[in-house]
């Protein structure tokens, strides 16, 4: 006869202090910036990724000087590789108008913001069976969310006023946002993020917050004509999201084409591809797949576009 397994009680779950766990990123690891980068970038080749990555900077410009969205989606690594401060800058030069992170992109901003450290070390806290255990980190998110239900807001924005007291709010996207009046939203799978394992996580609340949160994206990619949606670091989720985004946004009467889409991250893998990139270039749009580390490729990015800003436009086939 086969076993039936019973739900785990998570008011069994021990949790622990912030200081009882070891954290391998802080605060002085974080970026710095902005630095002019232009003439590097003008020196490169013009040929392969090079070529890419100015047309991108390029479009991240026409964009804006059109007043046309740029939505930066970001997964958990690029909060816990030190690149708040880049991403802040963006969006107070109004770079940025939009950014997605998934659940753990929250988890490492509301961590930074509140403790001053984030990335836990795994292996000696899962031996002593307290991975993702930090009372702190849980019972912050967990409000978060539940107020988030309660008064019918998303997660992000939620989260983004609860951090503007955060001891380190100035290290913090969310926080950022909310202050700079750009959207923010977090997209979530549940079981995916420490704070689901703590007594006070409440699935309904977070499944609604989420999903306040899904609605506002599609809000923002309804609008996404001649602008940029830029995914940094998310594999499946953030593409995934943004792909029935789009489907939602064509459906409700919104003629979503001729946007630019990038990819950035370590390896190009299929789901990125296939959600992002082929659906752009399906609607008349440009795609870049561009390869390397978020906290060398995003900030280069970064910089060039922030430089740019300040320049007049230049025709593409001027000499640098």
């Amino acid at each position: 006869m086969i076993r039936r397994y019973e739900p785990v009680d998570l008011s069994l779950v021990r949790r622990v202090a912030a200081s009882e766990q070891a954290h391998r990123v802080e605060l002085d690891h974080f970026s710095r910036g902005p630095v002019r980068v232009n003439r590097f970038i003008d020196a490169l080749p013009k040929v392969l990724a090079a070529e890419e990555l100015r047309s991108l900077v390029a479009d991240i410009l026409a964009a804006r000087r059109a007043d046309r969205p740029v939505l930066l989606m970001m997964g958990g690594h690029v909060i816990k590789c030190g690149l708040a401060p880049v991403i802040t800058s963006l969006m107070e030069c109004r770079l940025v108008t939009a950014i997605a992170l998934n659940g753990a992109g929250s988890v490492h901003d509301c961590e930074i913001a509140l403790l001053g450290h984030t990335s836990e070390d795994v292996a000696s806290a899962m031996e002593r069976g307290v991975f993702g255990m930090t009372a702190e980190t849980g019972e912050f998110l967990n409000r978060s969310i539940s107020r988030a239900a309660k008064e019918g807001l998303g997660l992000g924005e939620a989260l983004g006023a609860d951090l503007q007291s955060a001891p380190h709010a100035k290290m913090s996207v969310l926080a950022a946002a909310h202050a700079f009046g750009c959207q923010a939203t977090v997209h979530v799978a549940v079981g995916t993020d420490i704070h689901h394992m703590h007594p006070d996580a409440d699935g309904a609340a977070l499944g609604a917050a989420a999903h306040t949160d899904f609605r506002l994206l599609a809000g923002v990619v309804r609008e996404l004509r001649g602008g940029v949606v830029i995914n940094v670091g998310s594999a499946v989720i953030l593409p995934q999201v943004f792909e029935k985004a789009l489907a939602v946004a064509r459906n409700t009467g919104s003629d979503v084409r001729n946007f630019t889409a990038a990819n950035l991250d370590f390896i190009q893998l299929y789901r990125p591809g296939k959600s992002l990139l082929e659906k752009a270039r399906d609607l008349g749009g440009r795609a870049y797949a561009l390869t390397g580390h978020h906290e060398i490729m995003l900030p280069l990015i970064a910089w060039a576009s922030i430089e740019g800003q300040s320049q007049p436009e230049r025709r593409a086939d001027a000499e640098p």
